[in-house]
Protein backbone atom coordinates (compact mmCIF):
# COMPACT_ATOMS: atom_id res chain seq x y z
CA UNK A 1 0.00 0.00 0.00
CA UNK A 2 1.44 3.47 -0.93
CA UNK A 3 0.52 5.94 1.70
CA UNK A 4 1.50 8.66 -0.40
CA UNK A 5 -0.73 7.92 -3.46
CA UNK A 6 -3.61 7.47 -1.09
CA UNK A 7 -3.35 11.25 0.11
CA UNK A 8 -2.77 12.15 -3.77
CA UNK A 9 -6.57 10.25 -4.09
CA UNK A 10 -7.75 12.07 -1.42
CA UNK A 11 -6.09 15.31 -2.58
CA UNK A 12 -8.44 14.66 -6.40
CA UNK A 13 -11.12 14.29 -4.07
CA UNK A 14 -10.58 17.26 -1.81
CA UNK A 15 -8.02 20.17 -2.74
CA UNK A 16 -7.52 21.65 0.50
CA UNK A 17 -6.49 18.46 1.94
CA UNK A 18 -2.76 18.46 1.82
CA UNK A 19 -3.05 22.01 3.37
CA UNK A 20 -4.96 20.86 6.23
CA UNK A 21 -2.66 17.79 7.29
CA UNK A 22 0.43 20.38 6.68
CA UNK A 23 3.05 19.84 8.02
CA UNK A 24 2.27 16.53 9.17
CA UNK A 25 2.94 15.41 5.66
CA UNK A 26 6.87 15.35 6.30
CA UNK A 27 6.04 13.06 8.82
CA UNK A 28 3.96 10.30 6.67
CA UNK A 29 6.54 10.62 4.49
CA UNK A 30 9.11 9.24 6.92
CA UNK A 31 6.74 6.94 7.96
CA UNK A 32 6.76 5.20 4.29
CA UNK A 33 10.75 5.07 4.99
CA UNK A 34 10.90 2.95 7.96
CA UNK A 35 10.35 -0.50 5.78
CA UNK A 36 6.97 -2.17 4.98
CA UNK A 37 6.17 -3.71 7.96
CA UNK A 38 6.50 -0.68 10.32
CA UNK A 39 4.62 2.07 7.40
CA UNK A 40 1.83 -0.89 7.68
CA UNK A 41 1.60 -1.00 11.56
CA UNK A 42 1.70 3.23 11.67
CA UNK A 43 -1.09 3.36 9.03
CA UNK A 44 -3.62 3.16 11.98
CA UNK A 45 -2.53 6.00 13.88
CA UNK A 46 -1.12 8.17 11.27
CA UNK A 47 -4.79 8.37 9.25
CA UNK A 48 -6.21 8.81 12.70
CA UNK A 49 -4.06 11.52 13.35
CA UNK A 50 -4.36 13.07 10.25
CA UNK A 51 -8.12 13.01 9.44
CA UNK A 52 -8.44 14.47 12.98
CA UNK A 53 -6.25 17.28 12.05
CA UNK A 54 -7.58 18.34 8.79
CA UNK A 55 -11.65 17.65 9.66
CA UNK A 56 -11.56 18.21 13.35
CA UNK A 57 -13.90 14.96 14.15
CA UNK A 58 -13.55 11.43 14.65
CA UNK A 59 -11.87 9.40 11.28
CA UNK A 60 -13.89 6.50 12.48
CA UNK A 61 -17.67 6.81 11.24
CA UNK A 62 -18.52 3.80 8.92
CA UNK A 63 -20.34 4.09 5.39
CA UNK A 64 -23.47 3.34 7.81
CA UNK A 65 -22.80 5.87 10.05
CA UNK A 66 -22.39 8.81 7.87
CA UNK A 67 -25.36 7.42 5.42
CA UNK A 68 -27.70 7.20 8.91
CA UNK A 69 -26.17 10.15 10.20
CA UNK A 70 -27.74 11.43 6.41
CA UNK A 71 -30.56 10.37 7.20
CA UNK A 72 -31.90 11.52 10.29
CA UNK A 73 -31.46 14.62 8.82
CA UNK A 74 -33.29 14.94 5.80
CA UNK A 75 -36.23 12.87 7.92
CA UNK A 76 -36.22 16.23 9.79
CA UNK A 77 -36.25 18.25 6.83
CA UNK A 78 -39.21 16.41 4.84
CA UNK A 79 -40.96 16.62 8.25
CA UNK A 80 -40.75 20.26 7.85
CA UNK A 81 -41.93 20.61 4.33
CA UNK A 82 -44.27 18.20 4.93
CA UNK A 83 -46.34 19.94 8.00
CA UNK A 84 -45.73 23.30 6.05
CA UNK A 85 -47.84 22.14 3.44
CA UNK A 86 -50.12 20.70 5.67
CA UNK A 87 -51.06 24.20 7.16
CA UNK A 88 -54.04 25.81 5.16
CA UNK A 89 -53.10 29.47 4.15
CA UNK A 90 -49.71 29.30 5.49
CA UNK A 91 -47.71 29.32 1.74
CA UNK A 92 -49.12 31.61 -0.93
CA UNK A 93 -50.98 29.64 -3.45
CA UNK A 94 -48.41 30.89 -6.10
CA UNK A 95 -45.49 28.96 -3.79
CA UNK A 96 -47.21 26.06 -3.47
CA UNK A 97 -45.98 24.38 -6.42
CA UNK A 98 -42.48 25.11 -5.67
CA UNK A 99 -42.35 23.96 -2.26
CA UNK A 100 -44.23 20.80 -3.25
CA UNK A 101 -41.23 20.12 -5.68
CA UNK A 102 -38.98 20.84 -2.97
CA UNK A 103 -40.87 18.27 -0.65
CA UNK A 104 -40.76 15.96 -3.54
CA UNK A 105 -36.86 16.11 -3.75
CA UNK A 106 -36.25 15.19 -0.02
CA UNK A 107 -38.94 12.71 -0.28
CA UNK A 108 -36.25 11.02 -2.93
CA UNK A 109 -33.25 11.53 -0.64
CA UNK A 110 -35.32 9.50 2.14
CA UNK A 111 -36.09 6.91 -0.24
CA UNK A 112 -32.69 6.28 -1.62
CA UNK A 113 -30.93 6.16 1.62
CA UNK A 114 -33.00 4.02 3.42
CA UNK A 115 -32.70 1.82 0.11
CA UNK A 116 -29.33 1.80 0.36
CA UNK A 117 -28.96 1.16 3.68
CA UNK A 118 -31.32 -2.02 3.79
CA UNK A 119 -31.18 -2.89 7.32
CA UNK A 120 -28.61 -1.24 8.59
CA UNK A 121 -30.92 1.70 8.75
CA UNK A 122 -30.65 2.44 12.84
CA UNK A 123 -32.99 2.06 15.44
CA UNK A 124 -33.46 5.99 15.81
CA UNK A 125 -34.03 6.56 11.97
CA UNK A 126 -36.50 3.43 11.92
CA UNK A 127 -38.80 5.14 14.75
CA UNK A 128 -38.49 8.84 12.89
CA UNK A 129 -41.55 10.09 11.35
CA UNK A 130 -41.66 12.62 8.37
CA UNK A 131 -45.30 12.89 8.17
CA UNK A 132 -47.00 16.09 8.87
CA UNK A 133 -47.15 17.26 12.05
CA UNK A 134 -44.68 14.54 13.23
CA UNK A 135 -44.50 14.37 16.87
CA UNK A 136 -40.43 13.33 16.48
CA UNK A 137 -39.51 16.96 15.91
CA UNK A 138 -40.34 20.43 17.32
CA UNK A 139 -39.93 22.79 14.56
CA UNK A 140 -39.95 26.27 17.17
CA UNK A 141 -36.73 25.18 18.11
CA UNK A 142 -37.37 24.02 21.39
CA UNK A 143 -36.53 20.92 21.57
CA UNK A 144 -40.36 20.18 22.92
CA UNK A 145 -40.65 22.28 25.19
CA UNK A 146 -44.49 24.29 25.23
CA UNK A 147 -42.99 27.54 25.97
CA UNK A 148 -43.73 29.60 23.35
CA UNK A 149 -41.33 32.22 25.12
CA UNK A 150 -38.59 30.20 25.09
CA UNK A 151 -39.02 28.91 21.48
CA UNK A 152 -36.86 30.90 18.63
CA UNK A 153 -39.18 30.07 15.83
CA UNK A 154 -43.03 29.92 17.53
CA UNK A 155 -44.59 30.78 14.89
CA UNK A 156 -43.25 29.12 12.35
CA UNK A 157 -45.86 27.31 10.97
CA UNK A 158 -48.21 30.35 11.07
CA UNK A 159 -45.62 32.78 9.70
CA UNK A 160 -44.36 32.33 6.38
CA UNK A 161 -41.44 34.16 6.25
CA UNK A 162 -40.44 32.72 9.72
CA UNK A 163 -40.90 29.28 7.86
CA UNK A 164 -38.79 29.68 5.15
CA UNK A 165 -36.14 31.28 7.48
CA UNK A 166 -36.11 27.59 9.04
CA UNK A 167 -36.36 25.50 6.09
CA UNK A 168 -33.68 27.93 4.58
CA UNK A 169 -31.70 27.12 8.22
CA UNK A 170 -32.32 23.14 7.60
CA UNK A 171 -31.08 23.57 3.91
CA UNK A 172 -27.86 24.99 4.74
CA UNK A 173 -26.84 22.93 7.34
CA UNK A 174 -27.50 20.24 4.87
CA UNK A 175 -25.10 21.56 2.73
CA UNK A 176 -22.25 21.95 4.72
CA UNK A 177 -23.13 18.48 6.76
CA UNK A 178 -23.18 16.40 3.52
CA UNK A 179 -19.01 18.82 2.93
CA UNK A 180 -18.23 17.63 6.40
CA UNK A 181 -19.15 13.85 5.71
CA UNK A 182 -17.33 13.30 2.37
CA UNK A 183 -13.87 11.94 3.80
CA UNK A 184 -15.43 9.42 5.77
CA UNK A 185 -16.71 8.14 2.07
CA UNK A 186 -13.96 8.14 0.20
CA UNK A 187 -13.20 4.74 0.34
CA UNK A 188 -16.66 3.94 -1.29
CA UNK A 189 -17.05 5.99 -4.61
CA UNK A 190 -20.20 5.12 -5.83
CA UNK A 191 -21.51 6.51 -1.93
CA UNK A 192 -19.45 9.48 -2.70
CA UNK A 193 -20.85 10.11 -5.96
CA UNK A 194 -24.35 10.04 -4.45
CA UNK A 195 -23.91 11.99 -1.61
CA UNK A 196 -22.00 14.67 -3.03
CA UNK A 197 -25.10 15.03 -5.95
CA UNK A 198 -27.23 15.21 -2.88
CA UNK A 199 -25.01 18.06 -1.31
CA UNK A 200 -25.18 20.32 -4.95
CA UNK A 201 -29.52 19.70 -4.84
CA UNK A 202 -29.39 20.71 -1.58
CA UNK A 203 -27.04 23.57 -2.36
CA UNK A 204 -29.70 24.69 -5.22
CA UNK A 205 -32.58 24.22 -2.76
CA UNK A 206 -30.79 26.71 -0.21
CA UNK A 207 -30.50 29.23 -2.87
CA UNK A 208 -34.08 29.20 -4.02
CA UNK A 209 -35.61 29.32 -0.38
CA UNK A 210 -32.86 32.95 -0.30
CA UNK A 211 -34.04 34.33 -3.09
CA UNK A 212 -37.93 33.53 -2.12
CA UNK A 213 -36.99 35.28 1.21
CA UNK A 214 -35.83 38.49 -0.66
CA UNK A 215 -38.18 38.75 -3.18
CA UNK A 216 -40.82 38.88 -0.12
CA UNK A 217 -39.29 41.46 1.73
CA UNK A 218 -37.21 43.76 -0.36
CA UNK A 219 -35.20 44.88 3.23
CA UNK A 220 -33.06 41.27 3.23
CA UNK A 221 -29.63 41.89 2.47
CA UNK A 222 -29.22 37.79 1.88
CA UNK A 223 -28.03 36.40 -1.23
CA UNK A 224 -29.06 33.39 -2.78
CA UNK A 225 -25.45 32.21 -1.01
CA UNK A 226 -23.84 32.40 2.11
CA UNK A 227 -22.28 35.78 3.30
CA UNK A 228 -20.15 35.73 6.82
CA UNK A 229 -22.07 34.34 9.83
CA UNK A 230 -25.12 34.85 12.36
CA UNK A 231 -27.50 37.20 11.40
CA UNK A 232 -25.14 38.57 8.18
CA UNK A 233 -25.66 34.94 7.19
CA UNK A 234 -28.91 34.31 8.37
CA UNK A 235 -31.45 37.19 7.39
CA UNK A 236 -32.37 36.83 10.90
CA UNK A 237 -32.98 39.99 12.88
CA UNK A 238 -30.71 39.88 16.01
CA UNK A 239 -30.70 40.36 18.79
CA UNK A 240 -33.49 37.64 18.85
CA UNK A 241 -33.80 34.18 20.15
CA UNK A 242 -34.49 33.15 16.32
CA UNK A 243 -31.10 34.59 15.65
CA UNK A 244 -29.31 33.08 18.01
CA UNK A 245 -30.42 29.62 16.81
CA UNK A 246 -30.08 30.58 13.45
CA UNK A 247 -26.36 31.63 14.45
CA UNK A 248 -25.25 28.00 15.05
CA UNK A 249 -26.09 27.09 11.22
CA UNK A 250 -23.75 29.39 10.27
CA UNK A 251 -20.59 29.67 12.87
CA UNK A 252 -17.88 29.55 11.25
CA UNK A 253 -18.92 30.64 7.45
CA UNK A 254 -16.55 34.42 8.13
CA UNK A 255 -13.69 32.71 7.25
CA UNK A 256 -11.64 34.37 4.58
CA UNK A 257 -8.16 32.51 4.65
CA UNK A 258 -8.09 29.34 2.76
CA UNK A 259 -4.67 26.98 2.53
CA UNK A 260 -2.85 29.81 4.19
CA UNK A 261 -3.77 32.05 1.74
CA UNK A 262 -5.93 35.34 2.96
CA UNK A 263 -8.16 35.87 0.00
CA UNK A 264 -9.42 39.10 1.32
CA UNK A 265 -5.99 40.38 0.65
CA UNK A 266 -6.91 40.61 -2.88
CA UNK A 267 -11.12 40.53 -3.10
CA UNK A 268 -13.52 41.88 -0.61
CA UNK A 269 -14.72 40.39 2.74
CA UNK A 270 -17.53 39.64 1.42
CA UNK A 271 -16.72 38.25 -1.82
CA UNK A 272 -13.76 36.27 0.37
CA UNK A 273 -16.30 34.34 2.48
CA UNK A 274 -18.47 33.57 -0.34
CA UNK A 275 -15.90 31.87 -2.59
CA UNK A 276 -16.02 28.78 -0.15
CA UNK A 277 -18.48 26.55 2.06
CA UNK A 278 -17.35 25.46 5.39
CA UNK A 279 -17.84 22.07 6.18
CA UNK A 280 -20.09 21.61 9.66
CA UNK A 281 -18.49 18.20 12.15
CA UNK A 282 -21.17 15.74 12.74
CA UNK A 283 -21.13 17.33 16.21
CA UNK A 284 -21.72 20.46 15.44
CA UNK A 285 -24.87 19.23 13.06
CA UNK A 286 -26.10 17.16 15.70
CA UNK A 287 -26.54 20.11 17.88
CA UNK A 288 -28.31 21.80 15.81
CA UNK A 289 -30.36 18.95 15.23
CA UNK A 290 -31.27 18.87 18.71
CA UNK A 291 -32.71 22.33 18.94
CA UNK A 292 -35.70 20.43 16.41
CA UNK A 293 -35.85 17.06 18.65
CA UNK A 294 -38.43 16.29 21.02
Amino acid sequence: MNLLNIIEDIHAADPEFKDRISPRRAAIKNITSFGTKVAAAALPFAFSTLFKKAYGQTATRSVNDVLNFALTAEIAELGLYNTGLSRAGLIPSQDVPAITLLRNVETKHVEFLRRTLGSNVNSTNASLSFAANTPNFDYTGNKGLNTASTAPFPNVFTNYDVFLAVVNAFEDTGVRAYKGQAPFLLGNQVVLTAALNIHSVEARHAAFIRRLRTIRNTSLTIKPWITGDGATASGVASPTLAATAAATVYAGEAVTTQAGVNIASFVSTSAAQESFDEPLTTDQVLNILANFRR
